[in-house]
């Protein structure tokens, strides 16, 4: 057993030297509060965060014990979508966005999305270049997140908001 995690530290706000383990999860094992989970190399580290927490791609999962156990996305069917230009992507994104998935925008403008043949095949019929690949997966975390899910690299570097009607 490596240990028991219960803080996140956010990807690039934690000190790399002091990984001890690493665990690979999808996208969707990647939203979790209380799990027991399996390192890279077998071993069991529990994971009990106080909420629920959307883990990105080189976070590190602070250990009561001392050290961290870095996340990393693991690679899954995800399609590519490639428009040819600005007016064209836009149009994409909106299309995508109004079937309520997932989606990355990737640094080069591609979206990503899971490979899905229903929308694949709709993005195809509006014009874009699809290529399907196996790829890690890392959609925005959407308009209401709490700031605290927001990613620190520059392609997702767009904070949050309240809601009007929270109060």
């Amino acid at each position: 057993m490596v240990g028991r995690a219960t803080e996140v530290v956010r990807a690039g706000e934690w000190p790399t030297d002091q990984e001890t383990a690493s665990v690979t999860l999808d996208y969707d094992d990647r939203h979790r509060r209380r799990i027991r989970l399996r390192t890279d190399d077998d071993r069991a580290v529990q994971l009990d965060l106080a909420d629920a927490t959307r883990l990105s791609h080189g976070d590190g999962l602070k250990l009561e014990e001392g050290g961290f156990v870095r996340v990393n996305a693991a690679d899954e069917p995800v399609a590519d979508l490639r428009c040819h230009g600005l007016i064209e992507t836009a149009r994409m994104a909106w299309h995508v966005g109004n079937r309520h998935i997932p989606v990355e925008v990737r640094e080069d403008g591609t979206l990503r999305i899971r490979d899905d043949h229903v929308i694949v095949a709709m993005a195809e019929r509006l014009g874009a270049h699809v290529s399907r690949l196996r790829g890690p997966f890392s959609p925005e975390p959407g308009a209401y997140a709490d700031i605290s899910e927001a990613r620190h690299d520059p392609s997702h570097a767009h904070g949050g908001h309240g809601h009007a009607h929270d109060h």
